[in-house]
């Protein structure tokens, strides 16, 4: 392969770079002519490079449709699709910020080399061929020396994940990182076990009552899911929400209730105790499509409200109102699964709990139907041959320590504690792609220590971000507003992600990126297509829908599919399980049984983090205008806990716990329990690269000791304490 020539570029050199990069675009260059003259062709632009792109967003992974509106080809305001189920013609905050994402000044550009030490921040440039021959070598290298294996890959959830597991997989290797630990693993474990669906669809259409248990919806990336429970609320629909802390949803909500942390799991064993005791369950519902009534009817004897009191810090009369107004609204009821719940080790049978309070009340078909997941459906695929047998152990754990976490989801921070143990054996290569574990993996220290370990990190993303910062080769991908990505169906439409301009600098959409890499791997078979546009042409085969219908509107229907009948559940039984011989047998608790969680010593708080609408996770820190309109990330802590320290507003504090400490400016507030504090996760970044975000608040994930769910996988986020004091 060609070389390029290289001089070695600095931190410095380096930041000069994306800024120098950009200003040259700036004055003209965002628009090449492939992008035009096809936008041109499809009638989306006018001569003047003028008009509007359906497309869809990815400023989170909700994936809302986008009109991006493009004057003299370049794109200046982004718009919400209103034939977009997510979108219904609405953008939240993130969304509208996208191109400032796409034009951020500190995007990567080129394929980067590192010249300096790890984590010092001293790439070169290098030519694609150069990077791409390079990672290839080092990959081909490692495998021939210590097996497959010996190679992690890492991804968040995204479009072109198949063609990303198709290099994993490809290769050999078992050890899959996803982000889904750190997030939502009990709940989907939990739907399994109970619905055999991991998360079944939710409907606001008629709902009457709603318990949110610690799923801030306002302030969260599912749109539309928002938006349909802000119009059931306009409809006179009551919500519970149940949280530590006064969030923007909670100033929705007919009633808050201020928790104590870990024991949403008693909360909702009260309320079965109640709706069973009194008999205000479904009972006709319970008996023709649940398994385990009588169980789960024995073993809530005892859960009574009073008992509940006791460790929730809610009274006992209004746990039992609650449940008595729940079951009295019956079929028109939801208790939302929520994505973490109490965050803490017993995430798991709390979201069992709540999938059976669903369960008894007999709302399945009114407030909650099955999901058709993601699924490729109607749609086309290339050929491709059969993975390779893989008969390593995965480092994190499934399904040797895990039986009940999916192979595809995975108990990421397990396989980094693998990595740093050096056990059941050691890689020696990382291959992440739009990740940042660095930020997102508990006790960051430990993060670094296994980079430390690694022959080969290689990274790809937009900006360098803090993993990047570390990396040995990074790879510029090119932003959602510039690339193709594979189809996704949504219903019965299949929708369209569609560059509205041109890559800026030698960016590369990840289909290009995983096939050069996959070729260079001798894994071409696994990527059977020309280019970006073949694969969707090849997805659209069987559909007979063409390409250019899709490009013009974003959205096309697919061919009808013959429905399924609805109460029909993938579990052992082919009924609700509320009694789990699965867990019986792994022997597990068949039904969610309560043991008390840790609680903080005298003098420790307990560390909260949650979403905010200004940002998604750890992503979006650096575009400039969600940085405008951020609030300052401090640490929350109720008035009578800062004035037993001697904490005044914008004091700056030591925030100390079992494996980190920071420093952050203190925020006194009522919207907390006494014995908690909050800190917004995204914020102290190790990056120089991010201009905007360096510098910026605290790191949560220096703080937050690894705990793990021992049967989800999932990580116990609420259960690090940590004690303050004035820096």
């Amino acid at each position: 392969m060609p070389k390029t020539d290289v001089s070695q570029l600095s931190r410095r050199s380096f930041l000069k770079l994306g800024a120098a990069t950009a200003s040259a675009l700036a004055v003209g260059q965002f628009i090449a002519p492939p992008v035009a003259r096809a936008a041109r062709q499809a009638h989306l632009l006018d001569s003047n490079g003028s008009g509007y792109i359906s497309t869809m967003c990815e400023m989170c992974v909700w994936r809302c449709g986008v009109r991006a509106k493009v004057v003299e080809e370049k794109v200046v305001k982004l718009e919400g699709n209103p034939d977009h189920p997510h979108s219904k013609g609405k953008l939240c905050a993130r969304g509208q910020s996208g191109l400032m994402t796409t034009y951020d000044p500190d995007r990567v550009l080129t394929p980067l080399i590192r010249v300096g030490k790890r984590g010092e921040g001293k790439f070169r440039q290098a030519s694609w061929d150069e990077a791409l021959d390079l990672v290839a070598e080092q990959m081909l290298s490692i495998k021939s020396k210590y097996g497959p294996e010996a190679m992690v890959f890492s991804s968040t959830h995204n479009l072109s994940q198949p063609l990303f597991e198709n290099l994993l997989y490809g290769f050999g290797s078992p050890n899959y990182g996803t982000q889904r630990s750190l997030c939502f693993n009990a709940m989907i474990v939990a739907n399994s076990i109970t619905y055999g669906m991991e998360e079944p669809a939710r409907d606001y259409s008629q709902v009457k009552y709603i318990i949110l248990t610690g799923r801030n919806l306002t302030e969260a990336i599912s749109t539309s899911e928002t938006s349909d429970l802000i119009d059931s609320i306009s409809g006179g629909a009551k919500v519970v929400y149940i949280d530590p802390r006064f969030t923007k949803t909670a100033s929705k909500a007919t009633e808050w209730l201020p928790i104590r942390p870990g024991t949403d799991l008693a909360f909702h064993l009260a309320m079965i105790n109640v709706i069973i005791a009194e008999k205000l369950y479904d009972a006709a519902f319970v008996d023709k499509y649940t398994l385990g009534f009588d169980q789960v009817a024995s073993l809530t004897m005892s859960t009574t409200p009073e008992w509940a009191a006791t460790l929730t810090g809610i009274e006992a009369g209004t746990i039992r109102r609650i449940a008595e107004e729940f079951g009295a609204a019956g079929k028109y009821a939801l208790a939302h699964n929520g994505w973490r719940t109490s965050n803490f080790i017993n995430s798991f049978p709390t979201e069992r709990a709540i999938s059976i309070l669903n369960a008894v009340v007999g709302n399945w078909g009114t407030t909650m139907f099955p999901s058709s997941g993601e699924g490729a459906g109607v749609l086309g695929s290339p050929p491709q041959p059969a993975y390779p047998r893989i008969s390593a152990q995965r480092l994190d754990g499934v399904p040797w320590m895990y039986p009940f976490v999916p192979l595809k989801i995975g108990v990421f921070q397990q396989l980094r504690d693998s990595i740093v143990a050096g056990t059941p054996y050691e890689p020696h290569g990382w291959f992440i792609s739009r990740q940042n574990p660095v930020q997102s993996l508990p006790d960051r220290q430990k993060t670094l220590e296994a980079f430390q370990k690694m022959d080969l990190i290689v990274t790809m993303d937009i900006l360098v971000n803090d993993t990047d910062w570390f990396s040995d080769v990074v790879l510029p991908e090119a932003s959602y507003l510039e690339r193709y990505d594979p189809l996704v169906p949504m219903g019965n439409q299949v929708y369209i992600r569609q560059p509205v301009i041109e890559p800026q600098g030698e960016a590369k959409s990840a289909l290009w990126v995983y096939k050069e890499l996959g070729t260079r791997l001798g894994l071409a078979d696994f990527f059977q297509y020309k280019d970006e546009v073949d694969y969707i042409n090849q997805q659209l085969a069987p559909t007979g829908i063409p390409l250019e219908t899709l490009r013009l509107h974003g959205n096309a229907t697919l061919p009808t599919s013959t429905g399924s009948d609805i109460y029909e559940w993938s579990t052992p039984s082919g009924k609700v399980e509320l009694f789990s011989s699965l867990l019986e047998k792994a022997k597990f608790d068949p039904v969610p049984i309560w043991t008390d969680p840790p609680q903080p010593k005298a003098g420790e708080f307990y560390l909260l983090t949650g979403k905010v609408g200004q940002h998604t996770q750890f992503g979006t820190q650096n575009n400039q205008l969600l940085h405008k309109y951020q609030d300052v990330p401090r640490l929350w802590m109720a008035p009578e806990a800062a004035k037993s320290l001697g904490l005044s507003d914008w004091d700056t504090v030591q925030v100390t716990s079992p494996v980190g400490t920071v420093q952050v400016a203190l925020q006194v507030t009522d919207a907390m329990r006494t014995d908690c504090v909050y800190l917004t996760p995204g914020f102290g970044h190790l990056s120089m690269a991010l201009r905007t975000a360096y510098g910026v608040g605290a790191s949560d994930s220096v703080l937050h000791v690894t705990y793990t769910d021992p049967i989800s996988g999932g990580q116990a986020l609420s259960q690090t304490f940590v004690s303050v004091k004035k820096a």
